[in-house]
């Protein structure tokens, strides 16, 4: 998405970027970026939360009229409502939420992988 809005402004159009990854967007360096702190895939807030959502896609139109930088960064003011609990799952090096059988899995295809390249298949 970071690419794309990149792009869009090379050629012109304006673009904002709502999103939930503050060091990757920032990292490609979008034009404007509105941040919301809540999990990832959630950027515009809780399903269902219709207000809440409008209000986002308010801020980011207001930053698309406002912003006076290249790289300009805003945070919306909003919590997610169930806490910040998501952020001890995301934020982790254990990674509960992977199973001994999806780990070993993806270390074989990662093996496999490997041998592939090193014989010049991939």
């Amino acid at each position: 998405m970071s690419l794309t809005a990149r792009h869009l402004e090379e050629n012109g159009i304006p673009t904002v970027v709502v999103a939930n990854a503050r060091d990757i967007v920032e990292t490609c360096g979008v034009p404007r970026f509105l941040f919301s702190d809540f999990p990832l895939g959630s950027p515009c807030g809780e399903p269902d939360n219709v207000e809440l959502q409008r209000s986002i896609v308010s801020q980011a139109l207001d930053l698309l009229e406002t912003a006076t930088a290249p790289r300009t960064t805003v945070q919306t003011p909003f919590e997610w409502s169930k806490g910040d609990g998501w952020k001890a799952k995301v934020f982790t090096q254990d990674q509960p939420w992977q199973t001994e059988e999806v780990k070993a899995a993806w270390l074989e295809k990662k093996a496999l992988y490997r041998k592939l390249r090193e014989e010049g298949k991939v």
